[in-house]
């Protein structure tokens, strides 16, 4: 996938006010309209230029999108962008939940926007509209860590609004909640905040904050759904003779189980240890046997005698191959 760079695209600079944006827009939009264009590249440029100004129009979404591309320039390959970039990044707009709703926007567009899609970003009050109505729902995504899904947390989460300064720029104004974070939430669920959306007009209520809910990245686990996994490190002799060994899980230690003559890769299952949701999820072990980094003159000896006590034994047999 290549990456857009929505500024080279627009011609205007990183730092052009929203007005100079939509001037620039205007123009280009009038030059490459495939009605009345003439350039031979007119539909393809007509088009990006649709999509780039989808993105920088919005406040929000520009704001986001800044803050992703400082690390990227037009044409490079291979971009993905990282699963956290738009983290904490509050969007409004009921059409966050519901697709982008942009017909024939590039891939790279689709992995950015493709739920913060056309919300729109609505600064300021209702402009002398006297009849009530009811603000925006917001939405941002946030990472919370496993340990916080199995035990339930309150938590102070920072979110990154934005806001329009007084030079025609968006601006970046954090807010910091304390949340309540429940027992058993999954990646992907929601949490409702009732009335931290855009304030009402005329009188109305608040919108809600809808925070979807991610994991940070943890150093043992992995996390599937309501499943989590461990690779779990084990001695040859252990997995040779068996026993019980001590297992960390997101919940405490548990003792383990393992049967003798164990083959590294082995996958146990726990029932009903993964994230204690309505449904629990499983918690897995995948046993994988770990040598010494180095061993000494007796350990080789050992393990000599232990060869040639097993010289029938061949682990490549299924490969056709011979010792």
């Amino acid at each position: 996938m290549e990456y857009k760079d929505y500024y080279k695209i627009m011609g205007v600079a990183k730092d052009a006010t929203q007005n100079e944006i939509k001037r620039a827009y205007r123009k280009l939009a009038r030059k490459y309209h495939p009605d009345v264009s003439k350039e031979k590249n007119a539909e393809e440029r007509f088009k990006e230029l649709g999509e780039a100004y989808e993105v920088l129009k919005d406040p929000e979404k520009r704001t986001a999108y800044d803050q992703l591309g400082a690390n990227w320039k037009a044409g490079q390959q291979g971009f993905q962008p990282p699963p956290d970039w738009d983290a904490g990044f509050e969007f409004h707009g009921d059409s966050f939940t519901g697709g982008s709703g942009a017909s024939g926007f590039s891939d790279f567009f689709e992995s950015l926007f493709g739920q913060a899609g056309g919300g729109g970003f609505q600064p300021g009050t209702a402009g002398g509209r006297s009849h009530q109505m009811r603000g925006q729902d917001s939405h941002a995504k946030v990472f919370i860590d496993l340990e916080d899904a199995y035990q339930g947390a309150s938590r102070g989460l920072t979110l990154q609004s934005t806001i329009m300064g007084a030079d025609g720029r968006p601006q970046i104004k954090p807010r910091t909640l304390n949340v309540k974070i429940p027992k058993g939430v999954k990646a992907g669920q929601n949490i409702r905040l009732k009335g931290q959306g855009s304030p009402g007009m005329g009188g109305g209520n608040a919108g809600d904050l809808y925070l979807e809910i991610e994991f940070n990245p943890h150093s043992i686990y992995k996390v599937d759904g309501a499943d989590v996994s461990l690779e779990l490190p084990i001695a040859p002799w252990e997995a040779a003779l068996g026993g019980k060994i001590k297992v960390p899980t997101p919940s405490g230690m548990i003792d383990l189980k393992i049967p003798p003559a164990v083959s590294s890769g082995k996958k146990m299952r726990l029932k009903g240890r993964g994230i204690p949701a309505k449904q629990p999820g499983d918690f897995y072990v995948t046993l994988m046997i770990v040598l010494p980094e180095s061993l000494s003159e007796k350990e080789k000896a050992l393990y000599q005698e232990l060869q040639e006590a097993n010289n029938q034994f061949n682990p490549r047999r299924k490969l056709g191959l011979g010792k």
